[in-house]
């Protein structure tokens, strides 16, 4: 029986005030003051943790509740039942029915804030497009 795609566990008896880091996935189900940092991992919140912290991490998964800021370079996923007051900067988010948000979502490529504005269009660049459907470009 193979364990080592078994994510470290925080038991919801466990209490933390300060800093967890890590480079390995994380499964949080109890209380959490402070920052969590996980740089190329997934951090699953479970259903019965309660976290007063920053977080950062590739993955998020929502299960619980938390009150801070989630920034992820992947995808941020709040699960029905959640409860998130924070704002969420990630490449792609999803939320359920019955999960309750409040706060700024961010959707950038670089979750980190490195991305760059779009191009502007260029009018060489639209006689270039091509044209299809219904319409034509006259």
């Amino acid at each position: 029986m193979a364990v080592e795609n078994t994510p470290a566990r925080i038991g919801k008896s466990v209490v933390i005030r300060g800093e967890v880091k890590g480079s390995e996935d994380l499964f949080v189900d109890g209380r959490v003051e402070g920052t969590i940092s996980l740089s190329e991992s997934r951090l699953t919140i479970g259903p019965n943790a309660v976290l007063a912290a920053d977080l950062t991490a590739r993955d998020v998964l929502v299960q619980g509740q938390v009150q801070g800021n989630i920034i992820a370079s992947g995808r941020v996923e709040l699960r029905a039942g959640c409860a998130v007051t924070g704002d969420v900067r990630a490449l792609r988010l999803a939320i359920e029915d019955n999960a309750v948000f409040r706060g700024k979502v961010d959707l950038t490529q670089g979750a980190a804030g490195t991305a760059k504005a779009p191009e502007p269009v260029t009018a060489a660049a639209q006689e270039t497009q091509p044209t299809g459907g219904l319409f034509k470009a006259e």
